[in-house]
């Protein structure tokens, strides 16, 4: 039998968290202003989700559109602020003005973590050499999991490079799971399935009538249909 795939959400708050856990959802991502791509969402947000909710949350740790870490110590205490309200699941990833990753950025905001698992998000899509990023980011605590389209321009034009990063599964820099996100649609999961990849990452597929409306947990349930059928 095949493994569940782990199925992610965006979530802007508890009542997107709720049809989303009911449509079948694993894990949230925790966002706000989507107009931006997804900042660090209000600590309040994170406990009233945390509180309507019994799934994985992961939190955006992300002040500004773009990928550079812009205020690394209001980024650290951000994430101070969220550790002490009880969130232990993130998301982040910043690259300098190369396009390589900013790892003393980075390092210093996981340094507030206390080894608590995060994602590394579509920055790595961004980056000058995304081979170079996964190794210079191999060793960092908490990593384990990428969410990427494979390109900038989402999954259509990425593919080829997710089949390829999956079939490196194990090699230095590609031990941390796949999360397959960015324009990723279900005529998608068959191939991505069939590769290995077991991780998936939803946000506009989710909300059917756009942005201003809230999560459908029937557009989620579809999703899980799909996944399930291995």
């Amino acid at each position: 039998m095949s493994k569940r795939a782990v199925l992610e959400v965006i979530a802007l708050d508890a009542e997107d968290a709720l049809a989303a856990q009911a449509g079948g959802a694993d894990r949230l991502e925790l966002v706000t202003d989507m107009a931006a791509d997804g900042l660090t969402p209000p600590t309040k947000t994170f406990t009233a989700i945390r509180a309507a909710v019994d799934i994985d949350l992961r939190v955006m740790l992300r002040l500004a559109d773009g990928f550079a870490a812009e205020d690394v110590g209001r980024l650290a205490e951000v994430a101070r602020d969220l550790r002490g309200a009880g969130a232990d699941q993130f998301v982040l990833g910043f690259l300098d003005t190369h396009g390589g990753v900013d790892l003393d950025a980075v390092e210093r905001v996981v340094a507030e973590l206390n080894g608590c698992r995060w994602t590394f998000h579509r920055a790595i899509d961004h980056a000058a050499d995304r081979d170079a990023l996964r190794k210079q980011a191999a060793d960092l605590p908490g990593l384990d999991t990428y969410l990427t389209a494979g390109s900038a321009d989402g999954v259509d034009d990425g593919l080829s490079t997710l089949l390829a990063e999956a079939g490196r599964r194990g090699e230095p820099g590609y031990e941390q799971q796949i999360l397959v996100g960015g324009g990723l649609r279900l005529d998608h999961v068959p191939r991505l399935r069939a590769a290995g990849i077991d991780a998936f990452h939803i946000g506009g597929a989710a909300r059917p009538e756009g942005w201003t409306s809230p999560v459908s947990a029937d557009a989620v349930l579809e999703w899980r249909r799909v996944l399930d059928q291995g």
